[in-house]
């Protein structure tokens, strides 16, 4: 039996105040797109970002939501959320994860230790399924920054989820 997901991700993003992890889905029951808001606790600028996201893609609450989202985005967004605590702007801690997210084609693989080599390998099968359109993949776009008003409270985001605007 072919089993659809009920739920698929469409963009995910972060937002600072309160501190959440934002995720645009499509309802595919109702044919409808949502907007669920994953408070972020116990989460500070000492946090370890690939821990934060595993305990939050295994989370039952939000595991169905999330099957589309990949590990390393849900990181990405938990380093922007600890830079942010740490004082960053934005484009710095954007900055720096691009940074670590490029492959060096002059780094010497073999003297890096299994954790940074295991990293690489992640990036470069990413970058491999990137490049590797899949028949029946719609052209999902996982990687969307979503800057949130600062001071506005959440409710008021302003989307009407149910338009059909570009993001």
């Amino acid at each position: 039996a072919c089993t659809t997901m009920t739920f698929t991700a469409q963009k995910c993003g972060v937002c600072f105040q309160p501190p959440s992890i934002i995720l645009i889905y499509r309802d595919n029951s109702q044919d409808k797109t949502r907007q669920r808001i994953m408070p972020v606790r116990n989460f500070s600028k000492f946090s370890d970002c690939s821990m934060a996201a595993e305990q939050l893609k295994n989370n039952p609450r939000h595991k169905a939501y999330l099957e589309g989202v990949s590990l390393r985005q849900l990181q990405k967004l938990y380093c922007l959320l600890r830079g942010h605590l740490e004082g960053e702007s934005l484009a710095e801690s954007l900055e720096k994860f691009r940074q670590e997210e490029t492959i060096d084609p002059e780094e010497d693989m073999n003297k890096l230790d299994d954790k940074e080599l295991a990293k690489r390998k992640s990036i470069m099968d990413e970058l491999f399924e990137k490049n590797r359109k899949k028949k029946d993949d719609p052209d999902f776009v996982y990687n969307v920054e979503v800057e949130f008003p600062q001071d506005e409270q959440l409710e008021s985001c302003g989307w009407d989820v149910e338009s059909d605007e570009e993001m």
